[in-house]
């Protein structure tokens, strides 16, 4: 094949080749095309001189490439992108895929469960983008090495151009909070945003629920959310110490007396009484205040089920369902508050899912159709902040 490419990038492609290379990658312009290489010595780059049309130029010099890296003279198989996107590249040298220049090839790299901080700084130079610093960083080796910060900063530099991708601002979040490479000003940085657009707060739910259901013996840590599945092992060994919530708000001021009034409750294991006892704390008023701001205005259907499944979580974490203990000797002011921390508790996107179920409406539409459901849980949550 390399009797067809031009006689100027054959001599330079096999000098190129001759060296210890750890990535390369192509610019794909059509005035003037480039082909990059990562060695241990430094980048270089050539310019490349089609001699025929460029789709099929390319073609040729992906073919060399992958010849030499893989022994494949056909090119990298990109058919196989359907399994490798799935993490099942064991079997192969992954530091070869980057050799190969071609951007399918550095998605499996960043898929593989056996990517390590070195093979995500090669990936990294060979193919930036928001999609593989999320993939990344949510690998635990590379989350507390060298790439940590570098793909954190990426990623919180690059969350304002995500806009109305709630998805992408959901799963982004809550890999940077998961991975532990996220800086205390980041931290504080992103729930900020929040305020402007909401769905900025439904990560730190996520993990704050996911914080809470600490396995015990007689319980089962459910799965961490969508964005952070990749992680090994439990994140509350990397948030240990911190405030799940930044900038919390104040407990409420008849904490210690509703807590004095519940005793009996408490002890008991009373879901209602340990929903509401969470409910009074700083960083439960500071979890009701952000799931408000969220369901008075949620964007997506996806928005919508992952708060509510937050909430459910925070607050029914590790307690079994209510027991029949008696409540004659709780003051009556206080039973309304346990029916609403009751209900919190046993929130769930199935609340929502007959109505998702007949309709795809998103922003305003959707809205009025959950209106029947949310307008009660905004009720809850409400009473359980004081208002």
């Amino acid at each position: 094949m390399i009797e067809d490419l031009s006689p100027e990038d054959s001599f330079r492609l096999q000098v190129l080749l001759a060296q210890d290379l750890r990535a390369v990658r192509i610019e794909e312009s059509e005035a003037s095309p480039v082909l990059h290489a990562l060695t241990d010595k430094g980048e270089a780059s050539i310019p490349l001189s089609p001699n025929c049309r460029l789709d099929k130029y390319l073609r040729l010099i992906r073919e060399l490439l992958s010849g030499h890296a893989l022994g494949s003279p056909g090119g990298y198989p990109v058919y196989l992108s359907r399994w490798t996107r799935h993490g099942q590249m064991e079997g192969l040298n992954l530091g070869r895929l980057l050799l190969t220049g071609e951007p399918e090839a550095v998605v499996a790299v960043v898929h593989s469960p056996a990517l390590t901080d070195e093979l995500a700084r090669d990936a990294w130079w060979a193919m930036p983008s928001i999609e593989n610093a999320r993939l990344m960083l949510g690998r635990e080796k590379v989350a507390r090495g060298t790439m940590g910060p570098v793909l954190a900063d990426f990623l919180v530099e690059h969350l304002p151009f995500l806009q109305d991708e709630h998805l992408d601002i959901m799963d982004t979040v809550v890999v940077l909070l998961y991975s532990g490479a996220l800086s205390d000003d980041s931290r504080v940085a992103i729930w900020r945003r929040g305020k402007q657009v909401n769905t900025h707060y439904v990560a730190f739910l996520e993990v704050a629920g996911w914080e809470r259901c600490a396995p015990g013996p007689e319980t089962t840590p459910e799965p961490p959310p969508e964005g952070a599945k990749s992680f090994l092992g439990r994140p509350g060994e990397r948030l240990a110490g911190r405030q799940l919530l930044p900038l919390p708000l104040p407990a409420r001021a008849d904490r210690d007396l509703r807590l004095a009034d519940m005793a009996l409750l408490l002890e008991s294991g009373d879901l209602a009484a340990h929903a509401l006892a969470r409910a009074l704390e700083a960083q439960g008023q500071t979890f009701l205040a952000a799931a408000e701001a969220i369901l008075e205005r949620p964007e997506t259907q996806e928005v919508v089920n992952r708060t509510l499944n937050a909430l459910g979580r925070y607050f029914s974490a590790g307690v079994a369902e209510a027991r029949d203990e008696s409540r004659m000797n709780v003051c009556q002011a206080l039973e309304p508050h346990l029916e609403a921390a009751a209900r919190l508790a046993r929130m769930s996107e199935e609340q929502v899912a007959p109505i998702f179920a007949r309709s795809t409406a998103i922003g305003s539409l959707m809205r009025r159709k959950i209106e029947p459901v949310v307008s009660g849980v905004l009720a809850d949550i409400r009473l359980l902040r004081g208002e």
